[in-house]
């Protein structure tokens, strides 16, 4: 998680004082005191901030300004933050209700950074269902860290890929091609726009970037 060094703590408190205790933003820059308490009431609190423009109502014009004047967390930690927990709110709403409070639980909750690594997995579409719900239960059950899932689905899309070499290939073979075009497309369009190759050899780069459309 974010290292939170003293004069930060001290930066946050600065700002609490003034604040109606009882207010959200006052419940934010607690959060940020707790931060390595619990990551989750913080991401829930960032989320409704962001969905709502709370921050606007603070005196913030971008969200991200607000996350780094207000409470000192950059812009990339923020939106892991709230991907995080709006991850959690969808697919589990149930871990949500169950935050930990106290040290010997809070020690088993995994980080922002290894839900959103879960998340990631999730999408993907190399791993069926029985293997993402594997490696959800090393997250929630087991309390792997994000380098254990990111290295658990690497070697799960390996697998996939040493079983079903054939579609592999075929993936590859698409991926190319599609890069091929996308790079005669741009060479095409800077030659006709500085007049540099003469009109037959565009035509000819058109065509096949047509034979090549015909591929995918």
């Amino acid at each position: 998680m974010e290292h939170m060094k003293t004069k930060a703590i001290e930066n946050v408190e600065r700002k609490m004082d003034g604040i109606d205790s009882g207010s959200l933003r006052y419940r934010i820059l607690q959060s940020v005191k707790d931060f390595k308490t619990s990551w989750i009431g913080l991401g829930q609190a960032l989320y409704s901030v962001w969905k709502d423009k709370l921050y606007k109502e603070w005196g913030y014009g971008q969200f991200d300004v607000y996350t780094s004047k207000e409470i000192g967390i950059r812009k990339q930690t923020a939106m892991k933050l709230l991907r995080s927990y709006y991850f959690l709110e969808k697919e589990e709403p149930e871990y949500i209700k169950n935050d930990p409070s106290t040290p010997a639980e809070t020690a088993k909750l995994p980080s922002y950074e290894t839900i959103d690594a879960l998340r990631l997995a999730r999408k993907r579409k190399e791993i069926d269902s029985s293997d993402y719900a594997r490696i959800k239960d090393n997250v929630l059950k087991s309390g792997k860290d994000a380098r254990d899932v990111r290295a658990a689905l690497t070697q799960l899309i390996k697998e996939r890929e040493e079983l079903e070499p054939n579609e592999a290939r075929a993936k590859r073979r698409i991926a190319v091609i599609k890069r091929m075009i996308g790079v005669l497309k741009s060479l095409r369009e800077e030659a006709r726009v500085a007049k540099i190759l003469p009109a037959g050899i565009i035509n000819d780069t058109e065509k096949l970037i047509g034979k090549l459309e015909s591929e995918l």
